[in-house]
């Protein structure tokens, strides 16, 4: 019996250990980084992810575009990677080979670049915001060898939920997310129903076809390391298509 819990204890563990990897990668892995959307990131805005202003969306300057190989069809939207140049395989990494935290808030398409593609996969390729490359790289190199691992979300406040649609079509943008950031599965919960599964629509948008005008929501969001958060009661009954409600908690 001992025995037996032993190894159920270790499995156990094991598996935690696993999840937690999803979001804390503990090695570095070799890409590619250019830079894109102007000094001020200006041209970073939208995107394929759906957060529209970056700013009002709080993720601010410090946020990238990935490859193919990394975007997973927007299953990556809302990631955080830790990356900083390699300065061995270049010499315009800027002095001390600082790294820099950027989140994934856009797709970077084929064929963009030289004439491989740098986003072609297999590639592994940060399109980054201007003032987040230009904290690892120096201006005049266009493109530098980086390495980068995942690492968990920091985030001030609560979980938000952006509300569109009509009757009988709610398009949720999810933002703000902290711990893994990037959202895996979603559901909400009108007054006097149950718990409503949701489909991504694109990006960091998911939808309900269900009837909820006039119904307080509650959300249930689940990141890409498996863990979960409810938010309850965070749209009141009298919630309006178009507005932003900000729940009081997160993946901390």
């Amino acid at each position: 019996m001992e025995k037996a819990l032993l190894l159920l204890l270790l499995s156990l563990c094991a598996s935690l250990s696993l999840l937690d990897g999803a979001v804390a990668q503990q090695y570095w892995t070799p890409a590619t980084a250019t830079f894109y959307g102007g000094s001020d990131a200006s041209g970073t805005m939208g995107g394929s992810c759906g957060y529209g202003d970056l700013y009002s969306a709080g993720y601010g300057t410090q946020t990238t575009a990935l490859s193919t190989a990394l975007y997973g069809d927007g299953a990556s939207c809302g990631a955080c990677y830790l990356v900083t140049c390699d300065a061995s395989r270049t010499q315009y990494c800027k002095p001390g080979s600082p790294s820099v935290a950027v989140t994934a808030t856009n797709f970077c398409p084929p064929n963009y670049g030289d004439a491989d593609g740098w986003c072609n996969s297999p590639r592994q390729h940060f399109d980054m915001s201007q003032p987040a490359w230009e904290t690892i790289g120096l201006y005049q190199a266009g493109i530098i060898p980086v390495n980068y691992r995942r690492v968990p979300c920091q985030r001030s406040g609560g979980i938000r939920f952006g509300i569109s649609g009509h009757d009988y079509f709610e398009l949720v943008t999810i933002t703000n997310v902290g711990g893994a950031g990037a959202v895996a599965a979603a559901w909400v919960m009108g007054t006097g129903t149950d718990w409503l599964t949701m489909s991504r629509n694109w990006g960091e948008n998911w939808q309900s076809g269900a009837y909820l005008t006039g119904k307080a929501l509650s959300f249930k969001v689940q990141t890409d390391d498996g863990k979960v958060v409810v938010a309850y009661n965070v749209a009141p009954a009298n919630w309006q298509f178009g507005s932003t409600y900000q729940a009081s908690v997160n993946f901390y």
